[in-house]
This record gives C-alpha cells, sequence and structure tokens, in this order.
C-alpha cells in the first residue's frame, strides 16, 4: 500500500524517495495502458469529407476459397468445381457458393473484388502486402517475422497515427488474437507498427469474448483494490502531477495517462465491452463462439468511437482437421460444409444486416479478406493449398456501392483476365473511404516522409 509519510526522511512535499518510485512504477495498481496508448493528438487535415467514420476488418487467416465463396466455377471440371453448387443472389447475374445462402440475400448491400492479388504463396509475406500494400523482400517466405527491410507499417498503424483516441480507446484494435504462425510462435511481418515506431501499434487484444467472464481485457481491477483506492491513488497521482508540473513532457504525460484512466475508469470504454448489454437475440445471431462475438465486440468498439479494429480468423476447435482454420490442405470440403462456411456465413451477414439496422453502414465499411486463396486444383488429400494468383475479397458499407462486381478470371478461377487489383489499390481505397488522401504523407520513427498509401483507389466500388 502507498503511504503519503514514512520513516525514512521525506520530500519537501511529504512524499519520500521510495514513495515517489512506487508512485512512478504502479501509477493506478500497475497500469501499464499510459505507454500503449501515446498516440498523436489531431487527425491529419486533408480536407476531404470521410465517408466512413471507421472500419472492420475481418481478416480470415489462412486463406478463404475464392471456388466455393466469392469466385465458383460451376462448368469447370469436378477436380476444379468442387463438391457444392451454386445459389443466385440479390444482384442480377451473380452467383455465390451454396454454402453462403445468406450472404447471398445481401450483396446488394456488397461489392466483390474477383481479381485481387499477391503473387505470393505463403501466409506470413502474402499477408504482409495484405496488411502493409508492399510485397514482402523476398516473396513467398513461410514464418517470415517483424523487422527491417519488411518494416513498412501496416494500415491499422497508419489510422493509428492519424486518428486520436476516443474516451481511452486507442482509434486502432486488432483481435482476438495477433496473425502468427504456429500459435504465435512466428508473428507475421505487418502485425507491429514497424517504421513508425511502437506508440502506433494498434492495440492487440488476446481475448475470448465469447468467454462468460469477458470483461476490458488488462483492465480488471485487483481483487484489493476497491473504487475507494483507485481514487485515493488518483488523488496521488494529482499530488504528484503538481510537484513535477514544469518538467519537460509532462502535459503529454498526462494526457496519454488520462487516457488510460479514463478506459478503465470511464463508462464509455468499459461499456463498450460489456457483451451484456446486448439482447441475447443478437448475441445468438452472430454466433456464441469466439470469432462471432469478436465480431460483435468489433461492432461495439466502431460504435464507441475506435476507427478501425481487424478481428483475426479464431478457429472454433483445434482439434479439428487443419485445426479449425481457413488453411485447408486436407479435408477441404468436410471443412467447407462443417464449421468453416456455416459460421462465416452466419457472422458475416449478421454484422452487415446489424449495421444497417442501427443505421451504421452507411459509415461504417466492412472489409472481408484474407492473405490469399486456394489453388484451383485438390491436393491428393482432398485439401486445396496456397493461392495467391488470384482470389477474391469483399466490401461493404462506407461509401461502398453495393451489387458491383470487379474483375474476371479464367474459367478454373486460376489468373485473373481482366482488372487486377493489388493490395495497394485496396488499403488506397480503406484510406479514401475514411477521408483521407491516399497520397498523403505521414513520418516515420526518424522523420522520414511515408505515404499513406501506394495504390490506387478502386473507383469502380464507390458511390
Amino acid at each position: 500500500m502507498l503511504r503519503v509519510t514514512g520513516e525514512t526522511a521525506p520530500l519537501c512535499d511529504g512524499f519520500t524517495r521510495r514513495e515517489l518510485l512506487r508512485i512512478g512504477a504502479v501509477g493506478l495498481g500497475g497500469l501499464s495502458l499510459p505507454r500503449l496508448l501515446r498516440c498523436r493528438a489531431a487527425a491529419a487535415a486533408t480536407g476531404s469529407r470521410p465517408r466512413a467514420k471507421s472500419v472492420i476488418v475481418l481478416f480470415n487467416g489462412g486463406g478463404i476459397p475464392h471456388h466455393e465463396t466469392w469466385d465458383p466455377k460451376p462448368d469447370a471440371p469436378a477436380e476444379i468445381r468442387g463438391a457444392f453448387g451454386v445459389i443466385p443472389t440479390r444482384t442480377p447475374g451473380l452467383r455465390v457458393g451454396e454454402l453462403m445462402p445468406r450472404t447471398a440475400g445481401l450483396t446488394d448491400k456488397i461489392a466483390v473484388v474477383r481479381t485481387m492479388v499477391t503473387g505470393d504463396n505463403a501466409h506470413s509475406t502474402s499477408g504482409y502486402q495484405m496488411l502493409t500494400g508492399l510485397p514482402h523482400v523476398p516473396l513467398n517466405r513461410e514464418n517470415a517475422t517483424p523487422g527491417k527491410p519488411n518494416d513498412w507499417p501496416p494500415y491499422n498503424a497508419v489510422v493509428r497515427a492519424l486518428r486520436p483516441a476516443v474516451d481511452g480507446l486507442p482509434s486502432s484494435v486488432v483481435l482476438p488474437r495477433r496473425l502468427a504462425n504456429f500459435d504465435g510462435l512466428y508473428p507475421w511481418p505487418g502485425t507491429d507498427a514497424g517504421a513508425l515506431g511502437r506508440k502506433y501499434e494498434a492495440w492487440s487484444l488476446d481475448c475470448d469474448p465469447s468467454d462468460p467472464t469477458f470483461t476490458t481485457p488488462g483492465c480488471e481491477p485487483s481483487a484489493d483494490l476497491p473504487a475507494s483506492r483507485v481514487d485515493h491513488r488518483r488523488a496521488l497521482l494529482g499530488r504528484l502531477d503538481r510537484h513535477l508540473a514544469d518538467h519537460p513532457g509532462t502535459a503529454d504525460h498526462d494526457r496519454y495517462r488520462q487516457q488510460a484512466i479514463d478506459l478503465i475508469a470511464g463508462r464509455r470504454g468499459r461499456e463498450a465491452f460489456d457483451l451484456t448489454r446486448e439482447p441475447v437475440t443478437v448475441r445468438d445471431r452472430y454466433g456464441r463462439t469466439k470469432h462471432g462475438q469478436s465480431v460483435l465486440l468489433a461492432r461495439r468498439l466502431v460504435e464507441a468511437g475506435v476507427s478501425l479494429v481487424q478481428v483475426n480468423w479464431a478457429s472454433p476447435d483445434k482439434k479439428l482437421p487443419n485445426g479449425g482454420g481457413w488453411d485447408t490442405h486436407e479435408k477441404h470440403n468436410e471443412s467447407l460444409k462443417g464449421w468453416l462456411m456455416p459460421a462465416m456465413d452466419r457472422t458475416y451477414s449478421a454484422l452487415i444486416e446489424d449495421l444497417d439496422q442501427r443505421g451504421l453502414l452507411d459509415e461504417t465499411l466492412v472489409c472481408w479478406v484474407a492473405e490469399f486463396g486456394h489453388t484451383p486444383r485438390f491436393n491428393a488429400k482432398g485439401g486445396r493449398d496456397h493461392w495467391g494468383r488470384v482470389f477474391s475479397i469483399a466490401l461493404a458499407g462506407g461509401g461502398v456501392r453495393g451489387g458491383v462486381v470487379v474483375g474476371r478470371t479464367d474459367r478454373h478461377a486460376g489468373e485473373p483476365t481482366d482488372d487486377a487489383v493489388r493490395p495497394a489499390d485496396y488499403l488506397a481505397t480503406i484510406f479514401h473511404c475514411l477521408g483521407f488522401d491516399p497520397d498523403a504523407t505521414i513520418h516515420d520513427i526518424e522523420g522520414r516522409p511515408l505515404p499513406v498509401s501506394r495504390g490506387r483507389v478502386i473507383e469502380s466500388v464507390l458511390r
């Protein structure tokens, strides 16, 4: 327990040197968020009116099979088209895989890009390209980890540099896990802030919002720290602030620390993480899974003012084939029909409908992406392997025009035949929808100017 006075020689304001060190070390009960929540105080002035206030990125790590989703080839041979048929959608002439019936009824709100190209077949390095817009050097390097020369900042770090925090909530959040190979052993390049420096990293949460005991990650009050003691410690910090009022950098420190206090003690930030406030029917609609509840949490976070939330795919059960994920090197059809596509179709459609019903879809851009697609042909184990030569993504809301299909692929969905789109173009479109000029610059940790994007906006998907 902190004390105002003690037996050792006090300083002139009543604090001992030891107590000053203890106050500086523990803040409010060991609070480390001030360091995490340092971010730029002012948004970039671009002169353009934002089309989207926020972005939700559903990143399906492992790779979405475009043959069974947005680019089926029903006339191809069986070893190409797969075991599933196609169904019509709300968009005339557009057919999708039969395992996405709920999404099929919402394509009037969705723009499909069938010709995304990375040219990279490794999770780590193709993923780096989808996160930063730049090809990794070299390509096809599995288990590549963050670091130079591949330290271009990802879009979520750029957003954090461009937009301030709101009520203690950082402008960019990643959940419920970090993108990495082998259960976190090899974090992908592009999952830290790279050349922007650590203070602009997205707030990465390792959490399970489907857990009945889930609360604000990292902000659970200690059993021996009731509200009265928090107030007492805030009073102590106030006294310390007065003592150090003239110290250089104090104003910035106060602001960052206050953001952390707002999150822990403030209502808005804590309420955003309180999923018990959602009606049971809404929680059920998203699915009572780690992934489903993470996507619901993303909706709550953007409502609370977070600019960008990236939801990485959370496998339902590691004991399932392929670890329960999208990297379906074996038992592809069983995996898709058994759990992958039902969960995706349910949660993705729930998010689009929920945002629309709340009047939030027009101001929330929803991106449905992965690091690559899957091979046209099945392998000997009944799986599809990695394929970065062409794959599909989908965009909805936030200034995007629904019922649009960009690009065409060959008869096996193995190569683009027109309108090839690069990850840099996709990221330029995100920044454009957020109201930032993709040609604008930010500065790295050494003061060097960096362009926000190196791509072209996909004009054909915009209103």
